[in-house]
C-alpha cells in the first residue's frame, strides 16, 4: 500500500513511496502554481523516515523545525535558490498531504504549521557553517562551483583541483565539523519501537483514581507539616529530631522512633517533596511553596508532578553508598533506565515478572559501565540493582502508577528466551528461565494512571503512542489509514465502532472516502481495514463489485477470498483486475517493476498488455497516464529517477554515529 511508515529496514519500500508521493505531489503542486522542489520533498520525507517515530505524515510544529532548522542545514545539497526556497516548498508538500487526506490528524493543523514555518529562522540557520555535515561541507562546496555529479570528469577535476589547492574553503569551520562529527550524532534519531493502541478512562475516573493514591495525600501532608511559617533545619540541612518524630507520625511510616538519618521514608518523602516544588529550604528553615497552593488542592495535578519528580529520586529511592561502591549502579543511571523500564511495561496485555525485568536493567547497567569485576563484587552490584528495582517500583506503586502482585508468570515472558536473537547469554536465559517457573512471582503491571503518564512522556518525546478513542472525529480518510497501518484489528474494530457513533459518520462516508484516495494500494488497505472490523464486511464488499470506482479493489478481494471464481469474471472485469494489478506495482514499485512483471507475463506482448490495462477503463485516470507515460520512458531505457541518487540527503540512506563514552564501574 501507499504507506506513510516503513521500519528502518525497509530501504526499497520507503524509496519507491519517495518516487510515487513526490512525482505525485510535483504534478498537484504544477496544476496549483505552488512551488515545489524534488529534491525538498524527499529530504522532508528522509527527515521524518529516520526519526523516532517514523510517521512520514506526522507532522507538528517540533518537527518542522527540525526539517528547517537542523535537517536541511545538516544534509540537503542543492543550488542556493533551491535550498532558499525550502520552506515553500515544505508548505506545499503539507498541503499536498492534507488535500490526498495522507495527513495525520494526530499532528498540528497546516494553519499553525504554516505559521511555524514563517516564525523559523531558517535563513540564520541554511548560513550558519557550522550546522553542515562534513559530507554536505564538501559536496556543497563542490555544487557551489558548479560540479556535476553526474559527470564523473568533472568530479576528477574538482578532486584535483582540491588536491592542488586551487579550491578555496573555510579551514576553521572544516576542522570544526570534523571535531563534532566525533562528538555529536547530529540530527538523526534513533528509531523507537512502535507502541499498541491502548485504552484509558475517563478523565473524571483518572482523577478519583490520583485522589486514591497514598503519595499524593502522603506529599500534601509533608507541605502542610512544613507550613507557611516553615520548620527549623540542621547545620546538615535536615528537619530536627523533634519535628522529624512528628511528620513519621502524621505520615504513619513507623519511623517515630529512629534517628533522623535512619527515616528513610521520611526522608525520601521530603526530597519527593522538594523535587515537585511543593517545599523548599531557605534561611535555615523548610517552607511549603506558596504557589504550589493550587496544586496541592488539585490530586491529578498534585499526582502529575510526584510522576515527573519521581525520576529525579534515585539517591532516596536506591541504597545508600556501602564499603563495596560509594553508590548503586541503577542509583547513577535512574533517570534514563526507569522510564525504560515503564516503557517496557507499556501496553503488555498481563502483569511482567519483575525478575524478567531485573534482567533487563541489569544488561543496560552493563550498558551504562563497564563490568570488567566477574566474581564476588558483580554479584554483589546485581543484589544491589535488584533490589533497587524492587524499591522503585514499590515507590510507584504507593503512586499508583504501578500495581505489584504475585502469582505465576504468563507464558509470554518465557516464550522467546529460546529464541537465537534474544539478548541475555544462555547463562542468564537459563536462570531466568528457572525464575520464572516459580508459582508466587512478584508481578508489575502499570495502572491507568501510570498508563497515562507514561504515554504522555512518550508522546514528548515523539513517539507514536496511540489512544483508542483519539480518532473519534478524525477525517475518515485518516482514520481508516492510520487503522491499516498501525491499529491491530480488535483495536481497529473498537476504535471504528467509536467513530461510527459519532452522528453525521457512517459506513457511506467511509466509502467514499476510500473512492477519493488518489492511490490504489492505499485504498486497498483502507477498505479492508474498514471490512474487517465490520461485522457486515463481506457482504459489502459483495456490493461494491459494480461499483465504479472500488469495483477493481472489491473483485480482487473476492477472488482472494475465493469468494468469487476465476472463470466467472468478464472479459471487462478481466481487464480492470489487470490494471489494478499494474497500477498497484507501478505505486510499490515504480515502472521497472512493471516491465520486469509484464515482460515475465507476457513475453514479447507486453507493450500490448500495458496498452490494454491504460484503455481498459479503470477509474485511476492519474494511474494510468503514469503508467503509460512512466513505463514508455523506461522501455527507452531512461528510467525516472525523481531524485538523484547522489544527492547527499535525498535518499534514507541511514548514517553511522559515534558512541557515548562508558563509565567504569
Amino acid at each position: 500500500m501507499t504507506r506513510t511508515f516503513f521500519e528502518p529496514g525497509e530501504t526499497d519500500e520507503f524509496e519507491a513511496a519517495v518516487d510515487l508521493l513526490s512525482r505525485r505531489c510535483l504534478a498537484w503542486a504544477d496544476e496549483r502554481g505552488l512551488p515545489a522542489d524534488e529534491t525538498v520533498l524527499a529530504a522532508a520525507l528522509e527527515s521524518r523516515h529516520r526519526s523516532r517515530d517514523g510517521r512520514l505524515a506526522y507532522w507538528d510544529t517540533d518537527q518542522v523545525r527540525r526539517f528547517l532548522l537542523e535537517w536541511v542545514p545538516h544534509y540537503v545539497v542543492a543550488p542556493w535558490d533551491i535550498l532558499e526556497a525550502a520552506p515553500d516548498c515544505l508548505l506545499t508538500f503539507l498541503r499536498y498531504l492534507d488535500a490526498s487526506g495522507l495527513r495525520d490528524p494526530r499532528g498540528t493543523a497546516v494553519a499553525d504549521l504554516s505559521s511555524a514555518v514563517t516564525e523559523a529562522e531558517y535563513t540564520a540557520a541554511l548560513n550558519d557553517p557550522l550546522r553542515q555535515s562534513v559530507a554536505k561541507f564538501w559536496t556543497q562546496t563542490a555544487v557551489d562551483r558548479g560540479v556535476d555529479f553526474d559527470d564523473r570528469r568533472a568530479v576528477e577535476k574538482f578532486q584535483r583541483d582540491l588536491d592542488a589547492g586551487r579550491v578555496t574553503f573555510d579551514a576553521e569551520a572544516l576542522d570544526r565539523l570534523m571535531e563534532a562529527r566525533y562528538t555529536q550524532s547530529g540530527p538523526d534519531e534513533e528509531r523507537a519501537f512502535a507502541q499498541p493502541p491502548i485504552a484509558l478512562p475517563s478523565a473524571a475516573e483518572l482523577t478519583e483514581a490520583a485522589a486514591r493514591s497514598v503519595l499524593v495525600r502522603r506529599l500534601a501532608a509533608v507541605a502542610e507539616w512544613a507550613g507557611a511559617d516553615g520548620r527549623p533545619l540542621t547545620a546538615a540541612g535536615a528537619p530536627r529530631r523533634p519535628d522529624a518524630r512528628e511528620l513519621a507520625a502524621l505520615l504513619e511510616t513507623g519511623e517515630d522512633n529512629l534517628r533522623v538519618v535512619e527515616m528513610r521514608q521520611v526522608n525520601r518523602l521530603l526530597a519527593w517533596a522538594k523535587k515537585a516544588r511543593l517545599i523548599r529550604a531557605s534561611k535555615g528553615r523548610l517552607f511549603r511553596v506558596a504557589k504550589a497552593a493550587p496544586i496541592l488542592r488539585d490530586p491529578d495535578a498534585l499526582w502529575r508532578r510526584a510522576f515527573e519528580a519521581f525520576f529525579e529520586l534515585g539517591s532516596t529511592i536506591g541504597a545508600p553508598p556501602s564499603s563495596w561502591y560509594p553508590v548503586s549502579m541503577l542509583v547513577e543511571s535512574f533517570d534514563e533506565i526507569l522510564p525504560d523500564v515503564l516503557n517496557s511495561m507499556y501496553g503488555l496485555p498481563s502483569p511482567v515478572p519483575v525478575a524478567r525485568l531485573q534482567e533487563s536493567v541489569w544488561l543496560a547497567c552493563k550498558e551504562y559501565f563497564l563490568v570488567d569485576d566477574k566474581g564476588f563484587r558483580e554479584e554483589a552490584w546485581r543484589r544491589q540493582v535488584d533490589l533497587d528495582l524492587v524499591s522503585a517500583l514499590e515507590a510507584l506503586a504507593a503512586l499508583g502508577a504501578v500495581e505489584l502482585s504475585h502469582g505465576a508468570a504468563d507464558e509470554l515472558y518465557s516464550s522467546d528466551l529460546d529464541h537465537e536473537d534474544q539478548p541475555l547469554e544462555p547463562e542468564a536465559a537459563a536462570r531466568l528461565r528457572a525464575r520464572l517457573r516459580d508459582p508466587d512471582l512478584l508481578l508489575a503491571q502499570l495502572t491507568p494512571l501510570g498508563l497515562r503518564a507514561t504515554r504522555e512522556r512518550m508522546l514528548a518525546e515523539g513517539r507514536d503512542a496511540p489512544l483508542i478513542g483519539e480518532l473519534a472525529t478524525a477525517p475518515p480518510a485518516a482514520l481508516l489509514g492510520l487503522l491499516a497501518q498501525h491499529y491491530p484489528p480488535e483495536a481497529a474494530a473498537v476504535e471504528l465502532a467509536g467513530w461510527l457513533a459519532v452522528p453525521g459518520q457512517d459506513v457511506e462516508t467511509l466509502l467514499q472516502a476510500v473512492r477519493d484516495c488518489p492511490f490504489r494500494t492505499r485504498a486497498t488497505a483502507m477498505l479492508g481495514a474498514m471490512t474487517e472490523a465490520l461485522t457486515d464486511g463481506l457482504p459489502i464488499i459483495r456490493g461494491l463489485r459494480d461499483d465504479p470506482v472500488l469495483g477493481p479493489i472489491a473483485l480482487t478481494a473476492l477472488l482472494d477470498g475465493e469468494d468469487i471464481q476465476p472463470e466467472s469474471l468478464n472479459n471487462r472485469e478481466q481487464l480492470l483486475l489487470l490494471a489494478e494489478g499494474l497500477l498497484n506495482l507501478l505505486e510499490l514499485g515504480g515502472p521497472e517493476a512493471v516491465l520486469e512483471q509484464v515482460a515475465d507475463m507476457a513475453g514479447k506482448d507486453a507493450t500490448e498488455v500495458i496498452e490494454a490495462a491504460v484503455s481498459s477503463g479503470h477509474p485511476d485516470a492519474v494511474g494510468l497516464a503514469e503508467l503509460g507515460e512512466l513505463v514508455a520512458q523506461s522501455a527507452r531505457a531512461h528510467p525516472l529517477r525523481l531524485v538523484p541518487g547522489n544527492a547527499p540527503g535525498s535518499r534514507g540512506r541511514r548514517r553511522g554515529h559515534g558512541h557515548g563514552k562508558r563509565r567504569r564501574h
